[in-house]
């Protein structure tokens, strides 16, 4: 058991490798040619060709009539219900017993791997397929052109008004690659990071016997701090296990590199 649990953690590890990451879009990049979409925020997978996958190499059990028609080759994406509703999406994602709420959820692909040439002609080897074998639960991200920087802000603030997470930009020439790539850039108003939750700090007050805030560490910066804001009331009495990693934003970091105003956004998409 000890050594299929060993297998298992570094199929995941190697799995999460192979898998394009975002980088963070800093505002003085030369945008020339690029283009942009929204970011969908939902829970990433992988379809294989066989199988759908989480990021880090785990079966998502999807049902098989949702899955009809899917093509036989690897295609990149989020799975998706509608603007806000994050947790709801995941809830059904991580059930080993699918349910009747995936006719709700939508596969929003924005990449095919393994194709050639560059990112339009990738897309267009599965729209060439959907064409032929059409599937209502997968859906190709439009590609915007980016004319400038006050484009790309105008279509940002479009997508927050309507209560979308943020935007991508992406250099359509530049192949799919396996890790953080700086030719495939999340736009935002506000920085995200991840931490593990290494503390649970009792509240006071309207918070008395619950969970006030976290003690997080930022695995990247190696900062500590402290996270008290956007947990909701049930959360706040569940508190999260130790250990967990949360996702979370933050306005700008201090002379001391700890974010400053950090908010709760939701737990990372473990499945």
């Amino acid at each position: 058991m000890r050594v299929l649990a060993l297998f298992l953690l570094l199929f995941s590890i190697v799995f999460a490798k192979d898998v394009m990451l975002l980088n963070e879009f800093r505002g003085d990049e030369n945008l020339s040619g690029w283009v942009m979409s929204e970011k969908y925020d939902g829970v990433r997978a992988i379809w294989d060709g066989k199988s759908l996958k989480s990021r880090n190499g785990n079966e998502i059990y999807a049902p098989a009539k949702w899955k009809e028609n899917f093509p036989p080759f690897k295609i990149d994406g989020e799975l998706f219900t509608k603007r806000g509703e994050f947790e709801r999406v995941f809830s059904i994602v991580a059930d080993k017993k699918p349910s009747d709420e995936w006719s709700g959820v939508k596969f929003m692909i924005f990449d095919v791997p393994d194709e050639n040439g560059n990112l339009t002609q990738r897309l267009a080897v599965l729209k060439k397929f959907l064409d032929k074998n059409p599937n209502k639960n997968i859906v190709i991200i439009e590609q915007i052109p980016v004319k400038n920087t006050e484009h790309l802000n105008q279509f940002l603030d479009e997508i927050l008004k309507n209560g979308g997470e943020g935007a991508v930009v992406r250099d359509p020439k530049a192949e799919y690659k396996s890790g953080r790539s700086d030719k495939i850039l999340k736009v935002k108003k506000f920085h995200d990071s991840e931490c593990k939750v290494l503390k649970i700090i009792a509240g006071k007050g309207k918070f008395k016997d619950k969970m006030g805030s976290v003690l997080c560490l930022d695995e990247k910066s190696g900062v500590e701090f402290r996270l008290g804001s956007g947990f909701s009331d049930k959360m706040r009495a569940n508190p999260p296990k130790i250990g967990s990693i949360i996702t979370y934003k933050y306005q700008n970091l201090t002379k001391n590199n700890k974010p400053r105003f950090p908010v709760f956004m939701r737990f990372r998409d473990e499945i």
